[in-house]
């Protein structure tokens, strides 16, 4: 799988450009083709979520641009446990490690528009959070910045 199976959509209420302040993301996949989903709205794609597989399943990644004082900072969520899911918590955590430099390079790469009109975003902080019911899987991990997962265009 890669940014060529990316399939983007932006809701109502945001465009290309903006607003920034809790623009948020949802990724989905589909297991069958491959492609991917990233969804892009001022609230999480809802329906893209509410399916019954995607809700047994709880892979999908959701983020969204937080601002404290002047800085803003992207934050994903991860389910990696809790509720009703398919799999273990450290299975599915090590699902999501694995998979995270590519959800990161289709959230950036997917919302490119947005760091070419606001080259500031590419060095914010991307925070990740684990959810899980298990201690030891529940934390929150620095992923680098946004610039760590664009794809260099001829432009830089």
């Amino acid at each position: 799988m890669g940014l060529e199976k990316l399939q983007i959509k932006f809701m109502e209420g945001v465009d290309s450009k903006g607003p920034i302040h809790r623009r948020r993301y949802t990724l989905t996949h589909s297991d069958f083709s491959g492609d991917l989903f990233l969804s892009v709205g001022l609230e999480f794609d809802r329906k893209a979520i509410s399916g019954f597989y995607t809700r047994l399943m709880r892979d999908e990644v959701l983020a969204e641009w937080l601002k404290q004082d002047e800085n803003f900072s992207l934050h994903v969520y991860c389910h990696v446990s809790g509720g009703i899911v398919l799999g273990t918590a450290g299975w599915r955590y090590s699902i999501f490690k694995r998979e995270l430099p590519l959800v990161l390079k289709c959230i950036c790469n997917g919302d490119r528009t947005l760091f070419d009109e606001n080259s500031n975003l590419k060095n914010s902080i991307i925070f990740v959070y684990f959810k899980s019911k298990n201690k030891k899987y529940r934390k929150v991990e620095r992923w680098g910045t946004p610039k760590d997962y664009l794809i260099k265009n001829e432009f830089g």
